[in-house]
């Protein structure tokens, strides 16, 4: 099964959460905070949304940094995905 967001949509995949700090503490598994970063699978067309016109800027393969609490979390064939708002996504790493 494959994602295909509508609009200004971006599907994207979490990069792994750091097991341990800069100092080299490990952490625990409930104390790892959610990371920001991912990496953009599918992008939507864009177009006309809530009467603007949208233009898509990242694409698939982009490493991005997005909105802390944003997004809807969905679960295909093992794998665990976020859909956010272009608007959402607030850096592309370069």
């Amino acid at each position: 099964m494959k994602l295909a967001p509508l609009g200004d949509r971006v599907v994207l995949k979490q990069l792994a959460a750091e097991e341990t700090t800069k100092s080299g503490i490990v952490l625990p598994g409930q104390n790892k905070e959610k990371p920001q970063q991912a990496e953009v699978i599918a992008v939507g067309p864009g177009g006309v949304v809530d009467g603007k016109e949208v233009k898509m800027e990242v694409k698939a393969g982009d490493q991005v940094i997005y909105s802390k609490y944003s997004g809807t979390e969905v679960k295909l064939d093992e794998d665990e995905y976020i859909i956010v708002r272009q608007s959402d996504i607030l850096a592309i790493i370069q």
